[in-house]
């Protein structure tokens, strides 16, 4: 069993962990911790949509969503609770999603990116498990899912633990398990959905991947162009072994080759299968189709125009997301705010402000880049899907007009 969190909350700031605790007394400190409108993501939820028993999932998912609609039902022009989607299966994900916004009026929705599936015969055993992203290589077809979101003006939004598989696995030391698991979690299922060709269907989603940073993201997109670069279908061909040169070859080895290689020519076989088949399945070599990409202009796009990055105030790698020298094309991805106030990485909730700013102290990014981190992006995750998402908030006409100059 891998160690997971522990200690890991306020206590000796009495007050903050009572504002974690109660709506009305954060309700009351908005404008002391600095925040207009904010969505609230549940700890708890993340745990319940974990849960192998599928009765028990849905049910407490169900008064999950049914407690913040009517805890926080009286402070919805400035909080605004983010209902938990479990999405072991598209089916019962696309039921907790209907009843959620038709029933209970929620808008904003944690999905459950990364179901960790037993190997058939080894129910119950958690070293037997292998992770589904919900998209390339998943159990189920999800796209009746992305459909049902994109017919409900849903941003799906996920915030993946990578705690608990792969080399996340310490059972003394939390901190070593912690560090880069949103990261790593996160970036599973943006590849997994992005492989599967899910932004590529769905272009009129918004999705967002939470408290990993945005650095992560930066690399990802960096090294989806890379390889594209090199292994799509027509430049795969660079590395065909039927454009291999095989007398040419035994040429070179026979005028060069010492005799540790010349006294073995005979050999010479053997080694150039490896990694290299020439039986290779025809079907299987373009690895992009599903996908839906065709240029590293439709990889830049899916990253700039549908993908968002949750990122934690006092974490200097944000600014790399507004740094054009380096992304690739010259692109900016989009990376915003998110103070995880009520955890432990946040002992005073009047702090989180300040560290933010000190992007702009730090001349990282600029005011005009600070504003997208802060508010922009955020209005944009959730308007791309939802042009109303904001109405009844008190930033609704700053939001109205941030699409008017847009448009």
């Amino acid at each position: 069993m891998s160690r997971t969190g522990w200690w890991g909350v306020p206590t000796r700031n009495t007050l903050d962990r009572a504002t974690a605790m109660l709506p009305r007394l954060l309700y009351n400190r908005l404008d002391e911790i600095g925040i207009d409108v904010a969505l609230l993501y549940p700890t708890v939820g993340l745990t319940v949509m974990a849960v192998d028993n599928t009765e028990l999932r849905r049910a407490l998912a169900r008064a999950c969503n049914r407690y913040y609609a009517e805890a926080y039902e009286k402070y919805s022009d400035r909080l605004l609770p983010v209902g938990v989607i479990p999405t072991y299966d598209p089916d019962e994900a696309i039921a907790e999603l209907e009843y959620a916004t038709k029933e209970l009026g929620l808008r904003g929705f944690l999905f459950g990116g990364l179901v960790l599936r037993y190997a058939p015969g080894h129910e119950g055993d958690r070293a037997a498990r292998w992770v589904d992203g919900l998209g390339l290589d998943s159990m189920h077809d999800y796209d009746p899912l992305w459909q049902k979101c994109a017919e409900l003006n849903v941003s799906p939004t996920f915030h993946s633990t990578g705690i608990g598989f792969g080399s996340r696995v310490s059972p003394t030391n939390y901190v070593a398990n912690h560090i880069g698991n949103f990261a790593a979690g996160t970036e599973a299922v943006l590849r997994s959905l992005f492989f599967g060709g899910v932004m590529s269907r769905f272009p009129e989603l918004r999705f967002a991947f939470l408290e990993g940073g945005v650095a992560w993201g930066c690399n990802l997109l960096s090294d989806i162009c890379g390889h594209f670069e090199k292994r799509n279908v027509d430049d795969i061909r660079h590395y065909d072994p039927a454009n291999l040169d095989r007398a040419l070859l035994e040429s070179l080895v026979a005028d060069y080759g010492d005799p540790m290689f010349t006294d073995r020519a005979d050999r010479l076989s053997e080694t150039l299968s490896f990694l290299s088949d020439p039986n290779e399945e025809v079907d299987t070599i373009d690895e992009w189709k599903l996908s839906g990409i065709n240029s590293k202009a439709d990889i830049v796009k899916i990253f700039t125009d549908q993908c968002f990055f949750g990122c934690e105030a006092d974490d200097p790698m944000n600014a790399i997301a507004f740094n054009e020298d380096i992304n690739p094309d010259g692109s900016r991805l989009r990376a915003m705010f998110a103070s995880d106030i009520g955890h432990w990485d946040v002992p005073d909730f009047t702090g989180v402000l300040p560290e933010a700013w000190e992007l702009i102290e730090d001349e990282l990014v600029t005011r005009d880049q600070f504003s997208d981190f802060m508010f922009g992006n955020v209005a944009r995750l959730f308007t791309g899907t939802n042009p109303d998402f904001f109405n009844g908030t008190a930033v609704e006409s700053q939001v109205r007009q941030l699409l008017a100059n847009e448009t």
